[in-house]
């Protein structure tokens, strides 16, 4: 017999690539269906937003510490110390609060859809769902995708106010800055070009994070390992994005403002 031209590892990869177009087709037809679950989409709202708000903060504050501690000694060498406030802003604001913030979302939030998601198809709740004419496809996934393009954003509005707030402290360690001095660099140094762009890659984002871990605990195979597996695929996968996403952000952002 003839040896098989396709390596396996290659196949498989173009399936799981028809498989996700599939899968976000679902979703989309679903998205315009009537009957959408609002008393579900609210609860994964609470889940997703309000659990993750002390996650986000912590993180938020203490990069803001870090980078005004980090920037601080380049600055002051070159007698540029009162350009902290505005170098903080323009560099949280525009990438590292949204990736940041995007990644801890993904870590959390993606894996628990993909462990919630992947335990009930092991458990066969969702042939259940089916069978009782219930659709598993809009009241699980729907809600929850939507609910984390909603809810990251947001998070990362509050990520970047809390990492300013932080630069403020970790500036006052060393020197001495009014707050309403401090947050009016802070805000007279920014733009709509620089909180627009970030504010639309968070859509993504949170789109990318919902989407993969709802296909991957939707997707696991039979068998409890498969829920870990779903779990630590979604984070990875999720991540991967991420940077992908935000690579492509840059660039088009770079096309249409910067030029």
């Amino acid at each position: 017999m003839a040896e098989e031209i396709v390596l396996p590892g290659w196949k498989k990869w173009l399936e799981g690539i028809g498989d996700q177009v599939g899968f976000f087709f679902r979703f989309f037809r679903n998205v315009f269906t009537g009957g959408f679950e609002w008393s579900e989409f609210v609860r994964q709202c609470y889940e997703i937003g309000y659990r993750s708000i002390m996650l986000v903060g912590i993180t938020s504050f203490i990069m803001g510490i870090v980078l005004i501690l980090q920037l601080r000694p380049t600055l002051v060498a070159f007698g540029a110390a009162s350009m902290l406030p505005k170098t903080l802003s323009v560099s949280f604001v525009r990438e590292i609060g949204p990736v940041i913030i995007a990644i801890i979302c993904a870590g959390k939030i993606a894996s628990s859809i993909g462990a919630e998601l992947g335990s009930m198809k092991v458990t066969e709740q969702l042939d259940a769902m089916e069978v009782s004419g219930a659709n598993p496809v809009q009241y699980l996934v729907v809600t929850r995708i939507i609910a984390t393009t909603v809810m990251v954003p947001l998070l990362s509005v509050l990520g970047d106010a809390i990492g300013l707030f932080g630069g403020f402290l970790a500036l006052n360690i060393r020197d001495s800055m009014s707050f309403n001095l401090y947050f009016t660099k802070v805000i007279g140094s920014l733009d709509f070009t620089d909180f627009l762009p970030a504010l639309v890659k968070t859509i993504f984002f949170g789109f990318a994070i919902g989407f993969v871990g709802c296909y991957k605990g939707f997707n696991s195979n039979k068998g409890t390992e498969s829920v870990g597996i779903a779990a630590n695929s979604a984070v990875v996968t999720a991540s991967l994005w991420i940077f992908v996403i935000d690579a492509i952000a840059v660039q088009i952002t770079s096309l249409l403002f910067y030029n």
